[in-house]
């Protein structure tokens, strides 16, 4: 069953109490954050519902905003995911060549989870990092100056430190 822990809700509360009266839907994005770090990684359908009703505003209203941010994951995704920029800068310096390696070097492409569920390749917009361009985001930190060394290195920091 989908639900959140007593203390998940009470966090809940005390994220919406952070808006005015009646604008309550302002907490969908951090709820949103709880909700697929709580639910497997991920935000499914029955989930977005959930956050929905734990919101109560209509379900449409949730599946818009997760479908528009990169950062919301409606499909499952890998332990590590390598979220690559995609946008000018990055691209000038190299981003093409970085996600053309990461697939060749991973075997998947954009969007897909390698077989044994490790690493997932996504491409994101604008990272706010152009002068440490090409970077990814992995997890809460910024891999920068990317090169297909580093790429290497990185794949096998991950998974030394899968256990």
């Amino acid at each position: 069953m989908i639900q959140f822990t007593e203390q998940k809700l009470k966090e809940v509360a005390a994220i919406i109490s952070r808006y005015p009266e009646g604008k309550h839907k302002s907490a969908l994005l951090p709820v949103l954050h709880m909700a697929q770090e709580e639910f497997g990684g991920w935000l499914d359908v029955p989930v977005m519902d959930y956050v929905a009703s734990v919101l109560k505003i209509e379900p449409i209203e949730v599946y818009e905003v997760a479908s528009f941010y990169s950062m919301y994951n409606l499909q499952p995704v890998g332990k590590y995911m390598f979220e690559v920029c995609q946008t000018g800068p990055c691209m000038l310096n190299g981003s093409d060549q970085i996600i053309a390696y990461i697939k060749q070097k991973l075997n998947i492409g954009v969007g897909e989870t390698t077989a044994d569920g490790m690493f997932t390749l996504k491409t994101v917009e604008c990272l706010g990092a152009c002068g440490y361009a090409p970077m990814m985001q992995l997890g809460k930190h910024y891999r920068e100056h990317l090169t297909k060394e580093k790429v290497d290195a990185i794949i096998e920091e991950c998974r030394a430190t899968a256990n």
